[in-house]
């Protein structure tokens, strides 16, 4: 691509606001998805006019603590039912994280309180290929975009996750071509694994490449593919889902 031709065809990220309205909502719902993902399902009339516009929104969602303010995460509303008023939420399961503690005993009758989405990032544009890349904590994000593809549309995905296990299946109309990085979870902050995959990913015309994963990986690659492999920055968003040693930390929108 030109860079004449990229500036003219370059994507626009509209934002979208959302009235911000907290919801009280209760467990229908809860499974092991894969061993490293709990998936949760929650309803309620509270999610009447609940509106998510980008696969990677966020909403808040507040876990119940001992004697003291609730703790509070974002997570990505992976499905949403506007009929049947319910909200499908994917937690990585792993050692040490209150949300983590929290969907593994969940029950059905539990209630949980969200808040939000705050607002939506939704990309618009002349996209021809869409790569998405990131770890366990964007496999919702990177699901639902999948999923909400149109028929046709040319999409790869890089996904790291702590085994074969681990990997998931998606219903879609797109072309899908999957890749999967095998590494454990204490492996999560090292960028190399993607790097060396990308390598054999090829990227063509007008491809728009999505990330998100810890901070300092998620900018890792980002600066790969804008030095190494020369994806113009219009043509790319990165975004750091956790920050390594930070509770409820994250890079939003990593430049």
């Amino acid at each position: 691509m030109t860079q004449d031709s990229e500036t003219m065809n370059r994507p626009v990220i509209r934002r979208v606001r959302h009235e911000l309205k907290f919801r009280e909502l209760t467990v229908t719902e809860v499974s092991h998805l894969t061993p490293h993902m709990i998936r949760v399902t929650v309803a309620g009339d509270d999610l009447d006019g609940f509106l998510s516009a980008s696969p990677d929104d966020h909403v808040k969602v507040f876990f119940p603590r001992e004697g003291g303010e609730p703790e509070r995460r974002d997570y990505t509303p992976r499905r949403h039912d506007a009929e049947a008023n319910s909200l499908v939420l994917d937690f990585v399961d792993h050692e040490g994280g209150p949300a983590a503690d929290w969907a593994r005993s969940a029950k059905v009758g539990d209630p949980l309180s969200i808040g939000g989405p705050r607002g939506s990032q939704v990309i618009e544009g002349d996209i021809a290929h869409w790569l998405l890349i990131g770890d366990e904590t964007a496999l919702p994000a990177i699901g639902r975009y999948i999923e909400e593809m149109g028929a046709g549309t040319k999409v790869t995905s890089l996904v790291a996750v702590p085994g074969p296990a681990d990997e998931q299946g998606f219903d879609t109309a797109a072309e899908l071509d999957t890749n999967w990085i095998h590494r454990p979870l204490d492996a999560a902050t090292d960028p190399a694994p993607y790097i060396e995959a990308l390598k054999a990913i090829e990227l063509g015309e007008k491809t728009f490449v999505w990330i998100a994963a810890e901070a300092a990986v998620a900018r890792a690659l980002r600066a790969y593919m804008t030095d190494q492999r020369n994806v113009p920055l219009g043509w790319l968003k990165a975004s750091g889902y956790w920050i390594k040693g930070e509770a409820d930390a994250s890079e939003k929108n990593i430049e």
